[in-house]
């Protein structure tokens, strides 16, 4: 169980990272998207003010190269990316508030405000830098951070950059950090141990401009500079929260473990510079990794969305399968059989013949209203405590055994021979409510179970996941092998 200091409220405000324009989206973007819209709409369904934010990091030295490669500018590059991130989230049915872009007018004027604050305070100054620069990271690294001289993350040459640049006075702010970590800012708890560690050990002020490129918000005191990418880009949770800054300060940002750096210490640092209320929690997820390697597009192994559909063809499987398969927090290795194993025995053996069944059987013989007293079987409130730790896979694990619970009621009570009326109202009630807990993971599919058991007349539905046999699956293996988004693979899906 991690800790948490997440407090309901009557709103809350869960953000993912804001993801860099420079490639369609994949596997890594969708599990955090996702994770975001399971919480955004489990708060929704507890009658909340619920406000969700995702987006685009627009600017920087990696989009600038990016866009110069294919012969365009920035702009114009970036601009042709967004739909594709838009459609990847709409084919996983992400119900996102707003998607912000770092481009928008009303994100730059906030930093520029910001920035001119923060100047005036005295928390920037102008100083020299030479250091070694990742540009896949758009951070400097020391050399006991290298791997063989390499980026840890993207494991390519580091190269020594020396320019004059505007600081961010981070030292100042080692007690107030210290300060906070005690409240349970960082989550999972693992991970603030070693944030913890390395903020005792001291902080340097951090670069904040640069000169060497244009593309970026230029600084209100020097036009010559342009806002370093991290300064712009997490100021994006505070300029994307709602009309008047409703829903600031944020419930949750969820995030990727490998930006934890910059959000459990340049981003509070920041905003304790600005005057801004801090947010309460920021959460770092692991890895999804296959072939034991991070995927990513910079380490050459991709799966991207419409990929990671085709798998299986519905929609709800890949959430599903994304949400159940690994604790949240961990990381995990991805598997196409797994995610196919899940549909078929989960998904469809469990949830599914159960909602046939019962709705088969209902619509021959009706139904009589009487206590449901399967339900008391259900263990609500463990699902909720798990929901509010983060613990998705636990809790999807409760959900699916009130449905092992279910299945046995009807073998046990065989309502096929006896046409017991009032066995089939107690399942149809306990569906119901299975319904509204998996809406959240898999709505399309709880949405249509709802519609079926809310009707005056409950008929057959449709098959909701149809199992995959092993031909199909062997042939969307090839189709995924052979694909030009997944390169430099050991192995193909």
């Amino acid at each position: 169980m991690v800790k948490n200091n997440l407090k309901v409220t009557s709103k809350f405000y869960v953000t993912t990272p804001i993801y860099y324009a420079n490639d369609i989206p994949h596997i890594g973007h969708a599990y955090t998207t996702l994770a975001a819209d399971v919480l955004a709409r489990w708060h929704k369904q507890k009658g909340e003010d619920v406000w969700f934010l995702t987006g685009t990091d627009e600017h920087g030295k990696k989009i600038a190269e990016a866009a110069e490669k294919v012969g365009e500018s920035p702009k114009q590059f970036v601009d042709g990316l967004i739909p594709k991130f838009k459609d990847a989230w709409k084919k996983l049915n992400i119900d996102y508030n707003r998607f912000i872009r770092t481009t928008d007018k009303d994100h730059e004027k906030i930093v520029k405000d910001i920035l001119q604050k923060v100047y005036d305070k005295g928390d920037i100054y102008l100083g020299d830098y030479e250091g070694l620069y990742c540009t896949g990271c758009e951070a400097y690294y020391t050399e006991k951070d290298l791997e063989d001289g390499c980026c840890p993350i993207h494991k390519k040459k580091v190269e020594v950059l020396k320019e004059s640049t505007y600081f961010f006075r981070l030292s100042k702010y080692q007690k107030k950090l210290l300060d906070l970590y005690k409240k349970g800012f960082i989550l999972p708890q693992f991970r603030e141990k070693d944030i913890i560690n390395r903020v005792k050990e001291g902080l340097n002020d951090f670069s904040i401009s640069r000169t060497s490129f244009d593309w970026g918000i230029p600084l209100p005191f020097d036009k010559k500079h342009v806002c370093y990418v991290w300064f712009d880009a997490l100021y994006n949770y505070y300029s994307g929260s709602g009309k008047d800054k409703k829903y600031w300060p944020a419930d949750v940002h969820l995030i990727g473990k490998e930006i934890i750096w910059f959000h459990t210490v340049y981003w509070p640092a920041m905003l304790m510079s600005a005057g801004i209320e801090l947010p309460k929690n920021v959460f770092a997820h692991g890895f999804w990794t296959f072939d034991s390697q991070k995927i990513s597009k910079s380490v050459g192994k991709i799966i991207n969305v419409d990929e990671l559909i085709a798998l299986t063809g519905n929609v709800d499987s890949v959430r599903y399968f994304l949400m159940r398969h690994i604790p949240f927090g961990d990381d995990g290795d991805f598997s196409e059989q797994a995610l196919i194993d899940r549909h078929n025995n989960e998904l469809a053996n469990k949830l599914g013949n159960l909602v046939s069944r019962v709705s088969g059987m209902i619509e021959k013989n009706g139904i009589s209203k009487t206590d449901v007293k399967l339900l008391k079987k259900l263990n609500e409130k463990k699902i909720e405590k798990l929901m509010g730790s983060y613990e998705f896979d636990k809790a999807l694990n409760e959900i699916f055994a009130f449905v092992d619970v279910c299945n046995e009621y009807v073998q046990s009570k065989k309502p096929w021979e006896t046409k017991d009326k009032k066995v089939l109202f107690e399942l149809k009630e306990s569906i119901l409510k299975i319904a509204d807990l998996l809406l959240p993971f898999i709505p399309e599919s709880a949405e249509k179970i709802k519609k079926t058991f809310s009707a005056k007349k409950i008929v057959k539905g449709d098959v909701l996941f149809r199992k995959i046999e092993n031909s199909l699956v062997d042939g969307l293996k090839d189709g995924i092998k052979n694909s030009e988004l997944v390169k430099g693979t050991k192995k193909g899906l």
